[in-house]
């Protein structure tokens, strides 16, 4: 009589806790990714990884709105690792870099970060807001870390949450536009904004023109600020009259 194969040679492993809690957020990831998150069921997220709804229980005891939950927090966790930039070279090229990995992970997550960021959704508790909020101030500290200032006054610091502000509802116009224009004119067109907002804020607040001051010193005449000064200069000099 053959004996049986040894456990070691078997197809099937058995996978620790660990192993699978993280493949069940893998399947839910996949689905919230490009789908609201009332319209994703534990079925579909037992389906999706290959196990059985109770199994989906066993390690979620709390439902959907736990999986949801720690799913929204590995987002969160891979959304704050794209603004982290090495503080090297001209500040705009760097924030170019931080924004084409923003802008990848919108395009990767369509459907998942328009509901995220609209709010509304029937999973949306004071938990996941605070998650999307951390995201925030994380996206805020490190935008003032490249612009030099560890510790901003209040319109510097509201000059970068505006900033932030517009990046999120820029990005959810271009979903709602089909994916228009094309990302790269997407990049340029919010790197310009925040080197308007920066002109505009330095105008009336010495921080901020200190702050502009400095990242001049730093860029190129070839990179974004030299671009957009070419291209301004001359819609200014027609506002001569105006002096």
């Amino acid at each position: 009589m053959t004996s049986s194969a040894p456990a070691t040679n078997r197809a099937y492993r058995r996978l620790s806790v660990e192993e699978r809690r993280s493949q069940l957020l893998r399947a839910a990831l996949t689905l919230f990714a490009h789908r609201a998150p009332e319209d994703v069921s534990l079925d579909d997220v037992a389906e999706t990884a290959g196990v059985s709804r109770p199994l989906v229980y066993r390690y979620f005891p709390g439902g959907k709105q736990q999986l949801y939950e720690a799913a929204l927090r590995s987002s969160a966790d891979a959304l704050v690792l794209c603004f982290a930039e090495p503080p090297t070279g001209p500040p705009t090229e760097r924030l170019g870099r931080v924004l084409d990995r923003y802008l990848v992970f919108v395009d990767e997550h369509d459907a998942g970060f328009s509901a995220l960021m609209r709010g509304g959704s029937v999973a949306e508790t004071s938990r996941t807001s605070a998650i999307v909020d951390g995201v925030r101030r994380a996206a805020a500290e490190q935008i003032q870390v490249h612009l030099g200032v560890p510790d901003p006054g209040p319109r510097l610091r509201m000059m970068v949450r505006t900033w932030i502000a517009a990046v999120e509802a820029a990005s959810l116009i271009w979903l709602d536009e089909d994916k228009r224009p094309p990302v790269g004119e997407l990049r340029d067109w919010l790197v310009d904004h925040l080197i308007g907002l920066l002109a505009a804020t330095a105008a009336s607040d010495g921080q901020t023109a200190d702050v502009v001051r400095q990242l001049l010193a730093l860029e190129s005449p070839s990179g974004p600020v030299g671009s957009l000064a070419r291209r301004v200069l001359p819609l200014v000099g027609e506002a001569g009259h105006l002096l």
